[in-house]
């Protein structure tokens, strides 16, 4: 039996990942309401100017440019190029410069102890795992610098979410955790053990009234989110796409907590911000 190496597997598993965060319109949810995200990571970080500040799994640089907005030398990086791209666009628009960067949240391109701030919104969540990503966020920031994560919670929307999409996705690569685990304290704690001491640990939430009617939140998840898009396809091929429709229907009158004509959503996120020992 031919056999494959490690480096082939984690070669396909990233270019699978790659592929579904390219998938679908990524961007145009950051705009429609996933914006606020990356200031209020940037505010918790205390970002100023001067500082040398990498964006970890940055997607359209949502955190990276309110950092370099702040006079930051900043630095996004992310698998996926397309969603780079975008956020070179936003970056001209803005009127900022900032370093993109393709890379792996798992083997980050960067020297040890190279940058002021290493931080993360709703990105290095996604890395599947998770100790990993969390040792080159460590590696990467100097002793004394700040680490600073925004994640969805387990308990949260975005965790339920993960868990009605669970059953008609693909199955998880070996060793693969999670995503919301690591808006879990306990689960962030234990991956950056003794080497950070957080300060910081609240959470919070997204109040989300984009969508007239609940169900149209699992439709434009449907069409634009690559974790969404995935599950669906392959629903789509065991025959099982009705219900999965079904679930999210289900999950969206569940989760909403609006009025009739206007939806709305609470999604609980974790802020985790602690000092490099």
């Amino acid at each position: 039996m031919a056999t494959v190496s490690t480096g082939t597997f984690d070669s396909e598993l990233k270019a699978r990942h790659r592929a579904m965060w390219a998938s679908g319109d990524y961007p145009s949810m950051v705009e429609t309401f996933l914006t606020p995200l990356g200031p209020e990571l940037v505010r918790a970080c205390e970002i100023r100017a001067g500082q040398r500040v990498l964006d970890v799994a940055a997607g359209t640089g949502n955190a990276s440019i309110p950092a370099a907005r702040q006079g930051a030398d900043v630095t996004a990086s992310d698998l996926t190029p397309e969603l780079l791209e975008a956020g070179r666009g936003r970056a001209q628009e803005t009127g900022v410069e900032l370093d993109w960067v393709a890379s792996d949240a798992e083997r980050l391109p960067f020297e040890d102890a190279s940058f002021d701030v290493v931080m993360s919104a709703i990105g290095v969540m996604f890395a599947p795992h998770h100790q990993a990503a969390a040792d080159e966020l460590v590696r990467t920031c100097r002793p004394g610098g700040t680490i600073g994560l925004l994640s969805w919670t387990p308990e949260g929307m975005l965790g339920a979410l993960f868990r009605t999409m669970g059953p008609f996705a693909p199955p998880p690569p070996p060793g693969a955790q999670s995503p919301p685990l690591w808006g879990s304290e306990a689960h962030v704690r234990e991956l950056l053990g003794a080497r950070v001491e957080l300060h910081t640990v609240r959470r919070q939430v997204l109040d989300v009234t984009a969508f007239e009617h609940a169900r149209d939140y699992g439709a434009f998840f449907r069409a634009r989110y690559g974790p969404t898009i995935a599950a669906q396809a392959n629903a789509r091929k065991d025959g099982r796409e009705e219900e999965l429709v079904a679930a999210l229907d289900a999950f969206c009158d569940e989760w909403d907590r609006g009025a009739p004509g206007r939806a709305r959503f609470e999604m609980e996120y974790l802020i985790a911000v602690g000092t490099r020992a």
